[in-house]
């Protein structure tokens, strides 16, 4: 099959992945209520179309944070993409630099912070804090060493979500000897992923948190490790923490409350991304895309504010854009290109999401991405 659209890389990932990690990446939490709202509530927008409008100019690019996008997109941190694809932090960071969009680097990636910059383009870095803050300050400082312009701070995470597809893959809670029969049956039966992960993909390790957890075995012994050491005691104070190793943009991941967002701008963020970690934390809580608008409203243009989840077409991108977003992070949209098929895919699937954006542009008289507002959307629906 060639992909046309996001769903077709999901199809053509959940061929070539074994269960357990095509499960983890699709999957959310509980009954995975939130996760379908994400796509259904930005389903249910409705944009407006305009006619004549000579649109034979288009600008899809943006600045952000000092930087200047080609399209209003970026790559979402995502946890252990190196089990997709050979390397595939890698990959994924040269498909968005290929495009002129950033790759942001899960503090749970396979590849390291310092292998992702080596391969060209240094990542946004995504951060998790756990309890150990001399381990934290290492890391942070790596990432700044490596060149990272940006961090993103990820709060909606004090502990894990209950994620049942990962119970049922074997994913978690199976260990030992039947842990290891499942997980050989899963790569045996899936020879494409088996030849190119498995086999050439190593080290199976989380590579930005490696050196704290010196006897893991393999990558699920490291998710346990980070399971037990995440700090529920975080609060706003904690930046300033952060702020004594790290001096550039902050971005805050998780934020769904516009008090939660002015809380934010008083701890000394420069950006925020709308997000409910994908489905996959509280299950039951609003949409990202629900949540945008009274955010982007609170913030009044103080900082920069981003979308997360349910983002499945460059459609979605501009309806984010018209409530409020600077830009979009898509997820599971470049977890599914590169269990497909690797960087080639990432970069097609990323060449897909700007072709759309720019026909929805044409068929709503938007000339320019900066100035999408609630304009281009039909309201009456």
């Amino acid at each position: 099959m060639t992909p046309a659209s996001v769903s077709d890389y999901r199809e053509l990932a959940r061929r070539r992945l074994p269960p357990m990690f095509f499960e983890y990446i699709d999957g959310g939490s509980y009954a995975e209520v939130t996760l379908q709202r994400n796509v259904a509530d930005m389903e249910a927008i409705a944009l407006r179309q305009r006619v004549m409008r000579d649109m034979s100019q288009l600008d899809l690019s943006i600045e952000t944070l000092g930087q200047k996008l080609s399209f209003p997109v970026g790559l979402s941190p995502v946890g252990m993409a190196g089990m997709y694809g050979r390397r595939g932090e890698v990959q994924a960071a040269k498909a968005a630099a290929s495009l002129g969009v950033p790759f942001c680097l899960s503090t749970v990636g396979v590849c390291s912070v310092d292998e992702v910059a080596a391969g060209g383009t240094a990542p946004w870095f995504q951060l998790y804090m756990l309890k150990d803050r001399g381990y934290m300050g290492e890391l942070l400082a790596r990432a700044k060493a490596a060149g990272c312009p940006v961090l993103v701070f990820t709060v909606d995470l004090p502990l894990p979500g209950s994620r049942y597809r990962d119970v049922r893959s074997g994913f978690t809670g199976s260990s030992g000897i039947s842990g290891a029969l499942n997980t050989a049956w899963q790569g045996v039966t899936h020879p494409g992923w088996l030849w190119d992960v498995w086999l050439h993909g190593r080290p199976h390790t989380l590579g930005s948190v490696a050196n704290a957890v010196p006897q893991a075995g393999g990558v699920t012994d490291f998710l346990a490790w980070i399971a037990r050491n995440f700090d529920r005691s975080v609060t706003w104070a904690d930046l300033d923490w952060v702020r004594k190793t790290w001096d550039g943009p902050i971005v805050i991941k998780g934020v769904l409350d516009p008090q939660d967002a002015r809380d934010a701008r008083s701890a000394g963020a420069q950006g925020l991304i709308v997000s409910n970690h994908g489905g996959r934390q509280l299950d039951g809580v609003r949409s990202s895309i629900s949540a945008l608008p009274a955010v982007a409203d609170a913030m009044g243009g103080d900082l920069e504010v981003y979308l997360d989840g349910g983002v499945r077409s460059g459609l979605d991108v501009l309806k984010a854009l018209s409530l409020g977003a600077k830009a979009c992070f898509v997820g599971r949209a470049w977890a599914y290109a590169l269990g497909a098929g690797g960087e080639k895919m990432v970069a097609r699937m990323l060449g897909t999401l700007r072709s759309e954006l720019a026909t929805a542009m044409v068929l709503t008289g938007c000339r320019n991405a900066r100035d999408a507002d609630r304009t281009l959307l039909d309201l009456a629906t």
